[in-house]
């Protein structure tokens, strides 16, 4: 768009989607520009819905990967300052009806402190959909069956699977393999969070290659593929254009306020 073009949208009752990504490995057989499926994935869900999609922001908070070369990460405070820089650009302009769309699940709760600050300040609730995490249980069974959860992880899926359904020329499945996690303390890792000592969730800060030497957290991406991926897919696209198609009838300024058709729970 010119900005003449974006101006003549300002009649309207907007909403602009925010994308965020990463820049991260995603095991030794995918890209590491995850960031690619957050703005792919946008620009379907502008479409579908008739939302704007702002450039995607492609790195993120993701310091446990700082041990793998050609990865970007930035530093907490960093993101969090561009997270309301982003934000206060359109709200400056009063488009107030902004939605996130975070590919990177680490970068939420900074997402989450940045946009409460945000709205005690300015009186603007902005929203925010963790793409992964809208893919609900039921579809992870119906997808991979009694293999769900052995397939689910970092370098696994939903990412794999996602890779080959719309970027399958960077993808190098010669170099799929399952995922192995190593012990830390002599004791199980519970992901980059910590171990599990007695059973119990012990936090302990590690780096993503002490997990493993891939940097793969859990995921199967044996078990990954190209229509896995379009289901998914279509399913994010599906769930956030319909959040923001109710999302533009809602005050951001009021979150009490309901609007005229409200979605009844599932």
């Amino acid at each position: 768009m010119t900005f003449a073009e974006f101006r003549e949208r300002l009649s309207e009752d907007l909403v602009v989607l925010l994308p965020f990504g990463s820049q991260e490995e995603q095991g030794p057989h995918a890209p590491m520009g995850d960031f690619m499926l957050t703005e792919a994935i946008a620009l379907r869900v502008a479409e579908a819905s008739g939302a704007v999609a702002a450039p995607t922001i492609p790195f993120g908070y993701a310091d446990f990967f700082r041990t793998v070369p050609g990865g970007v990460q930035l530093r907490a405070s960093t993101f969090t300052a561009l997270v309301e820089d982003m934000v206060g650009a359109f709200l400056d302009h009063r488009v107030e009806r902004l939605v996130i769309l975070n590919g990177h699940t680490t970068n939420a709760s900074l997402i989450d402190q940045t946009v409460r600050r945000i709205r005690r300040e300015r009186g603007v609730a902005v929203a925010s959909i963790n793409i992964w995490q809208s893919i609900p249980d039921a579809l992870w069974k119906k997808l991979h069956g009694s293999e769900a959860a052995r397939a689910r992880g970092h370098g696994g899926d939903p990412i794999t699977s996602v890779y080959m359904h719309l970027f399958p020329n960077l993808l190098r499945p010669d170099l799929i393999r399952p995922s192995v996690r190593s012990r830390a303390l002599g004791l199980p890792t519970g992901g980059v969070a910590g171990v599990q000592f007695e059973g119990i969730p012990v936090q302990l800060p590690l780096d993503a290659t002490e997990i493993n030497a891939d940097g793969m957290l859990g995921g199967d991406a044996t078990l990954a593929s190209a229509e896995i991926g379009r289901e998914i897919v279509d399913h994010i696209v599906g769930f956030a254009a319909r959040f923001v198609e109710h999302f533009q009838h809602c005050d951001p300024r009021d979150v009490t306020f309901s609007p005229a058709r409200e979605v009844e729970p599932s």
